[in-house]
């Protein structure tokens, strides 16, 4: 038998953190909290990585297109002679038809209308700058994508088959806008309008346009077969434009193709989900993914905006302050969370998928945070 004295084992010491790595992990924390209570890091993120793509466009010279030019182009489609001879029929449609009605100069009406100046003077250079700097950095790092020319296909199927891609790209995106937090605090100034018009189409943020470059996409794979051509932007634009006028007007049986107000409308339900009826111009999109919502008498003349305006609106005060109230909408994504107030509106199974996800973060931060204070 053994006498030797044997040292027992000592159980190990899991999940301890060192004095100095905690203190360090703590002050992390702190500093994360402090800044999250005064700014919404995101979105900052958001506009640093647009800055970023606008400087390497710059420096690159917009890949050799001509800037000039290419906003002079983009100002046609936005603000252009036909686009305003369209625009101003629908705005004599919208008070012959009307959804609801409304004085002839509403609130909402002005503030659009100072929306619809900033983007033709101010927005359409950045949005260009935008794009022609997506696109040389797809065709340099991706040159692959682009498709040779395929001389069987008629030019007419070629625009045809972009415009279908762009508009699933751009409904895609629009569900990202209503899924992601970071993309809804920018998306959410476009829920925002109580009257609808023709004119809402250009009630968005600046920087939304940064996460619609993916519908670039589908011209830039069929660059080499046709491009698109200022008379299809504007048709394009003009369908989307009208999906959001002040109008009582269904298409019927096409409607089971293309977007008509009394069906975008629905998307802009002040007591409903948002993340239905995203189609711009075609509903196909929306029926594939079960996310459309059939226009009924109900429908057609509800209330549109924000439940409980968590976003400053120019119905909200005595006065509309049109200028005070768009700068505070300019700065409103950065603005820090509060809760549940900031979450986009969604339906019931987006929800449920949202609550998972939020648990597992919930969750994960609560072990974050016991690992710190450990």
């Amino acid at each position: 038998m053994s006498t030797g004295v044997v040292e027992p084992t000592r159980a190990p010491h899991v999940g301890l953190v060192p004095r100095g790595e905690r203190a360090a992990r703590h002050l992390t924390h702190r500093v994360r909290v402090a800044i999250s209570s005064r700014v919404y890091v995101p979105a900052c993120a958001i506009a640093v990585a647009a800055g970023a793509l606008l400087w390497f466009g710059w420096t690159n010279h917009w890949g050799g297109s001509d800037f000039a030019g290419s906003v002079v182009s983009l100002r046609a489609v936005v603000a252009g002679p036909a686009t305003l001879v369209i625009i101003g029929v629908f705005l004599i449609v919208e008070r012959t038809w009307p959804a609801q009605q409304r004085p002839m100069f509403a609130r909402g009406y002005r503030h659009d209308l100072l929306f619809t100046l900033v983007n033709a003077l101010l927005v359409v250079p950045l949005v260009t700058g935008l794009t022609l700097a997506a696109v040389h950095a797809a065709q340099t790092s991706m040159p692959w994508i682009v498709l040779p020319h395929i001389g069987l296909v008629p030019r007419w199927a070629t625009i045809a088959l972009i415009v279908v891609a762009m508009d699933f790209s751009n409904w895609a995106v629009h569900l990202a806008n209503h899924r992601a937090r970071m993309l809804w605090r920018f998306h959410e100034l476009h829920h925002s309008q109580e009257d609808m018009s023709v004119l809402t189409v250009f009630r968005t943020h600046p920087l939304i346009h940064f996460s619609y470059l993916v519908a670039l996409l589908p011209g830039v794979v069929l660059l080499a077969n046709g491009a698109m051509s200022i008379t299809v932007l504007v048709v394009y634009g003009a369908t989307v434009a009208f999906a959001h006028s002040n109008t009582r007007l269904g298409f019927g049986p096409l409607e089971r193709v293309f977007v008509s107000p009394n069906y975008h409308r629905i998307h802009h339900k002040i007591d409903g989900p948002a993340d239905v009826n995203m189609g711009f111009a075609l509903t196909i999109w929306d029926q594939l993914f079960h996310r459309v919502v059939w226009p009924t008498a109900d429908t057609i003349r509800t209330d549109t905006g924000l439940a409980g305006r968590p976003l400053i609106v120019e119905q909200a005060t005595p006065r509309a302050r049109h200028l005070s109230v768009f700068a505070a909408q300019m700065v409103a994504p950065f603005r820090p969370m509060r809760g549940t107030a900031d979450l986009p509106p969604v339906s019931e199974r987006s929800n449920r998928d949202g609550a998972r996800l939020s648990s597992h973060r919930d969750t994960r931060a609560a072990a974050d945070e016991c690992e710190v204070l450990t």
